[in-house]
């Protein structure tokens, strides 16, 4: 039973692998390519985001059995042709849904108190304390797009800061309790004072976040977005921004994360958005942290080997 691990991982995982009688190959840089030209003999794929399981890749694994996913999201994996040929394909945002959330709340804080800019401010040797007042979470309301791991975990940790929260997921229903309330899509863009994507990338949200999307906000809300970059479509992000249709963003995801194949638009956009007190970037690290290291390992392990 051979196991390629196509990306980092927890010594427990390859730990928990080996101890189930399995010969673990741990290649977290291997390539499309490498991985294609040793799958012939492999039972079990360990994958992230770096690499596209596809339905070319599938057919030259004869003997694979699963895919683990570390994390959330299976938009790289062609779940439906593998299930097709009985292979099993599961993830475990349950490890890393706190890490997510965590960064999101921080992000929003940090926005809402202008902490990021009033930094870059005191380096250039300006103290500006009234310019700088924050504005308060507590009684706000927050909207959430798509309410699984992410979504229900940031709406948790929100809790203490009194809020409302509006929750539109297009396939969930029934989550509605105290103080989170079960919204349209219509409703979160009315409302909310703060508005968190937390939804896969598909047909159906790619490019959710267009310019009809912004321009129906009437909060002027502050947007979060740590799922996807291609959910949101970043000309007319910047196109709200400078219309002050959002009050300002938090993006830990980019529609593309890979700087080297920019295009001049694209480095233009991205110098523009660096250049802005009322954004914040980070590089795709919510749902990254040393206990969700750990713990999605051991959720993918539970999932592909459960305890009767």
């Amino acid at each position: 039973m051979k196991v390629i691990i196509t990306a980092q991982v927890h010594d427990y995982l390859i730990d928990q692998l080996e101890q189930r009688g399995h010969h673990v190959i741990y290649q977290p840089t291997i390539t499309y390519e490498e991985l294609a030209a040793q799958i012939e003999d492999v039972t079990g794929l360990v994958v992230t985001t770096r690499i596209k399981i596809d339905k070319n890749l599938i057919d030259k694994a004869p003997l694979l059995k699963w895919i683990g996913r570390m994390g959330s999201g299976m938009e790289l994996i062609d779940v439906d042709y593998a299930n097709a040929k009985g292979i099993r394909c599961v993830s475990s945002p349950e490890g890393n849904r706190n890490a997510l959330a965590e960064p999101a709340s921080g992000s929003l804080l940090n926005l809402m108190n202008h902490i990021s800019s009033s930094f870059n401010e005191i380096k250039q040797g300006k103290w500006l304390r009234y310019p700088n007042s924050g504005i308060e979470l507590t009684n706000k309301t927050v909207g959430i797009i798509g309410y699984g791991n992410t979504g229900s975990a940031f709406a948790s940790l929100l809790k203490s800061f009194s809020v409302t929260v509006l929750a539109y997921d297009k396939y969930k229903f029934g989550f509605g309790k105290e103080y989170i309330k079960e919204a349209s899509l219509e409703q979160v863009c009315r409302y909310a004072d703060v508005i968190s994507f937390h939804i896969p990338l598909t047909d159906e949200t790619f490019h959710l976040a267009d310019e009809m999307f912004f321009s129906s906000l009437k909060q002027n809300p502050w947007f979060l977005n740590t799922s996807r970059g291609k959910t949101v479509k970043q000309t007319d992000l910047i196109n709200a921004l400078k219309k002050n249709w959002i009050a300002g963003a938090a993006l830990d995801v980019l529609e593309n994360e890979k700087f080297e194949t920019y295009s001049p638009q694209e480095k233009e956009q991205f110098e523009w958005l660096l250049n802005q007190p009322n954004v914040i970037l980070t590089p795709h690290i919510a749902g990254y942290s040393h206990e969700a290291f750990y713990k999605m390992a051991k959720v993918l392990i539970e999932k592909l080997f459960p305890v009767n």
